[in-house]
C-alpha cells in the first residue's frame, strides 16, 4: 500500500485458506479480478481468529469486507465423516491443522464487527453458498438457520460470484449504500419485512426444524430456483426477520470466462510462506477449462453453487495458460489436468435455448441422456490435441472424473483420452454398481460402467498400455443398505477389482442426499428412502468394501453374520477374484484415494 501510494483499501478479502495466487482459489480470482476493474484489494489470509488485532492489519475498507472460509467448507475441512478431527490441512503451509476456526465464515465475521463496527461484511465461498437457507448439519445433527443470521452478516454472496461481487462493489464505489442494494443476481439478504408477490415462500425455519417433511418441501422448492432464466426470488422466514434469496447470477459467456483466467495471477503461493502448501502441489499445473456440471449427482452440491450450465472458455485462451505455464521456472513438461468437475462436458450446452429457460430437469443425463442436450465431442477432442501439441509440454493427463454414460457419445474423445491423456490410472465415478442404489444417487449405474470398463481395457489393449481405471465408491450412502454394499463388494471382485480406500458419505449441506440423510425422504420424488445413520452400519458398510484387508476382516465377519449370509464368505474372503482373473486391474495396488466432494 505504501509502496502505491494508498491510504486505504476498498475491499479487503478475509480468506481461511493461504493465500495461493492461482485461479483454482476463489479468493484470489475475485481478488484479481476486482483489481482488474481498478479496485484496490487486498488479503488477510488464516488470520488467528482468537483476536481482533489481525483483522486490523491492513485497517479500515472504504467499501466492505469480504470473507470466505477457504475452498472448503470449515467443517468438512477438520472432521472426518466419523466426526473425528482430522490432524492436516491441504490448504496451510506445512499441511498443518488449525490454522482455521470451526465455522470460519461466522467467526472471521464476529471479529471483523468486533474491530470495525459500522464496516459492511460480505459473506461467500462454499461455506456461505450452501448454507444460505435453513440447513441440516451433519456435525450438531440439527437443523441451523441461515449463516446470514449466525454470522450477522450484510450480504451473502452464493454460487461463482464475478458477476454479482462486482456489481455490489461498482454500485457501492457510486456512493450506495449496501443496505440499499437489494437486487443482485445471486445475493441473499435479511431484512424485517419483504413484498412476497412474485416469490416462492419456503416453509419457515421454525417448521423445518420441527418437521422432516416440511424441511425436504423447503429443500425441494429451493432447489427447483436454481435456473438462472426461471428462478424466483426465495423467501424464508426466521423468526421475525426474513431471508430473501436472490434467483442466481447468469452464468458467464466465453468472453467473460476468458477475461477472468487471463488475469495476471503468480500461479503459486505468496512468498512470506516457508512450507510447502499441498492444495498447491496438486493443482499447480492444471488448467480449468470449464466450470458447471449438469450430471446432477444427488450427493454433489455443484447445482446449488456452480449451476448445471456449463462454462467453457476458449481454446485459444487454455492454450496460451498453459504456453504461460511453460515459462515458469519449476514447470517440467507435466499438464497434470485439463477439465473441470467432470471434464468431458467441455464445450457442451442444451440445444434448445428455449427449453434450456425453462428446464427444472435435476439432471441432463439421468434417467437418461435429454434429447436437447449438445454432445458432440468434437470441442474436448480439438482442445486435447492442441494442448499436447505446444511447445514445451511432454504430457497433459486428464485426472478429472469422466462421466461413462456420456462417453458412449463421444468416440473421438475417448479414444483421444485412452491414447494420450491417461497418466496409467483414468478416475471413474460410478460411486456405486447396484442399480436401486445408482438411481437415488442420479447415477448411470452397473451396465454403463461394464460396458466403458471393457470398452477402456480393449482399447488400452489395442494401443499396447498398461492403464487402469480408479473407480470412485461410496459408502454409506442414503438409500444403500448393508446387502447392497456386499453386492457391490461381490461384483467388484467378479471385475478383479480392489479398492483400498473408500469414500463414507458426508452429508454437507445443499445436498439432495444430505436432505435424504435428515428427512428420510426423496425431496424431488416424496418417496421415503432408507438410511445409514449410525456409525456402526455406515463403518460396515465401508469395511465390505475393504475386504481383502486383515484390518477389516472381522468387520466384515460382522456384517456377513448380520446378514445371515456367513456362507458366502468364500465368495468374498478367498484370496483370487470371484469369477476369474481381470488383468487390467491388478488388485495388488491401491487405485481409489480420498475425494473432497
Amino acid at each position: 500500500m505504501r509502496q502505491r501510494g494508498w491510504k486505504e483499501l476498498d475491499v479487503i478479502f478475509v480468506s481461511g485458506d493461504a493465500y495461493i495466487d492461482h485461479p483454482s482459489f476463489g479468493v484470489p480470482l475475485l481478488a484479481r479480478w476486482l483489481e482488474s476493474h481498478r479496485f484496490r484489494v487486498g488479503i488477510i489470509a488464516q488470520p488467528d481468529w482468537r483476536s481482533k488485532e489481525p483483522f486490523m492489519t491492513l485497517g479500515r475498507p472504504r467499501l466492505f469486507f469480504a470473507v470466505a472460509a477457504g475452498a472448503m467448507d470449515s467443517m468438512v475441512s477438520h472432521y472426518t465423516p466419523a466426526r473425528k478431527l482430522r490432524h492436516d490441512d491441504a490448504y496451510t503451509p506445512g499441511n498443518r491443522h488449525g490454522a482455521r476456526p470451526n465455522r470460519a465464515t461466522t467467526v472471521y465475521t464476529y471479529r471483523l464487527k468486533e474491530a470495525f463496527k459500522d464496516v459492511p461484511v460480505v459473506i461467500g465461498g462454499i461455506e456461505a453458498s450452501l448454507r444460505r437457507f435453513a440447513h441440516y448439519d451433519f456435525w450438531e445433527n440439527k437443523v441451523r438457520r441461515s449463516i446470514l443470521f449466525d454470522a450477522k452478516a450484510d450480504l451473502l454472496i452464493y454460487g461463482m460470484a464475478e458477476r454479482a461481487l462486482l456489481e455490489v462493489a461498482s454500485r457501492m464505489r457510486d456512493r450506495e449504500q449496501l443496505a440499499e442494494i437489494r437486487d443482485v443476481r445471486g445475493t441473499a439478504f435479511h431484512c424485517s419485512s419483504y413484498d412476497a408477490g412474485g416469490c416462492v415462500t419456503l416453509p419457515s425455519f421454525e417448521e423445518v426444524t420441527t418437521s422432516k417433511e416440511q424441511f425436504a418441501e423447503a429443500f425441494r422448492l429451493a432447489y427447483l430456483q436454481q435456473n438462472p432464466w426461471s428462478g424466483r426470488t426465495v423467501l424464508q422466514q426466521h423468526g421475525n426477520r426474513q431471508l430473501v434469496c436472490n434467483p442466481p447470477a447468469f452464468p458467464l459467456a466465453e468472453g467473460e470466462m476468458d477475461a477472468v483466467y487471463a488475469l495476471p495471477f503468480e500461479k503459486a503461493p505468496h512468498p512470506a510462506y516457508l512450507q510447502a502448501i499441498p492444495a498447491w502441489e496438486q493443482i499447480k499445473t492444471s488448467i480449468t477449462s470449464h466450470r458447471g456440471c449438469f450430471g446432477g449427482c444427488s450427493f454433489c452440491a455443484i447445482t446449488m453453487h456452480q449451476g448445471k450450465t456449463i462454462q467453457s472458455r476458449s481454446q485459444s485462451s487454455i492454450l496460451a495458460e498453459i504456453s504461460a505455464l511453460t515459462r515458469k521456472s519449476w514447470f517440467r513438461g507435466s499438464i497434470s489436468d485439463i477439465g473441470g468437475p467432470t471434464a468431458n462436458m467441455y464445450g457442451l450446452s442444451c440445444g434448445n435455448p428455449d427449453a434450456m429457460k425453462k428446464c427444472l430437469r435435476e439432471s441432463c443425463l439421468f434417467p437418461k441422456i435429454c434429447t436437447n442436450l449438445h454432445t458432440s465431442d468434437s470441442a474436448a477432442t480439438a482442445l486435447l490435441q492442441a494442448a499436447r501439441s505446444l511447445a514445451g509440454v511432454r504430457h497433459t493427463a486428464v485426472s478429472s472424473g469422466v462421466r461413462p454414460d456420456l462417453l458412449e457419445k463421444q468416440p473421438a474423445y475417448f479414444r483421444e483420452l485412452v491414447g494420450h491423456h491417461v497418466s496409467g490410472l483414468l478416475k471413474i465415478a460410478p460411486e456405486h454398481l447396484v442399480d436401486r442404489v445408482t438411481d437415488i444417487m442420479r447415477k448411470p449405474g452397473k451396465k454403463s460402467f461394464e460396458t466403458f470398463l471393457a470398452q477402456f481395457r480393449a482399447e488400452s489393449d489395442r494401443l499396447g498400455k498398461r492403464q487402469y481405471v480408479v473407480p470412485y465408491l461410496i459408502s454409506g450412502h442414503p438409500g444403500c443398505t448393508l446387502a447392497d454394499m456386499l453386492e457391490l463388494a461381490l461384483t467388484l471382485k467378479k471385475m478383479g477389482m480392489t479398492v483400498e480406500q473408500v469414500q463414507d458419505f458426508t452429508p454437507t449441506p445443499g445436498t439432495i442426499a444430505t436432505c435424504m440423510f435428515h428427512s428420510g425422504i426423496d425431496p424431488m420424488t416424496g418417496a421415503p428412502v432408507y438410511t445409514a445413520t449410525s456409525d456402526r452400519e455406515k463403518g460396515l458398510q465401508k469395511s465390505l468394501l475393504l475386504w481383502h484387508l486383515p484390518t477389516e476382516r472381522a468387520k466384515v465377519l460382522e456384517a456377513l453374520k448380520e446378514l445371515g449370509r456367513e456362507g458366502e464368505r468364500g465368495l468374498l474372503l478367498d484370496s483370487g477374484p470371484a469369477g476369474g482373473r481381470h488383468p487390467a486391474v491388478p488388485q495388488r495396488k491401491n487405485f481409489v484415494t480420498k475425494k473432497t466432494r
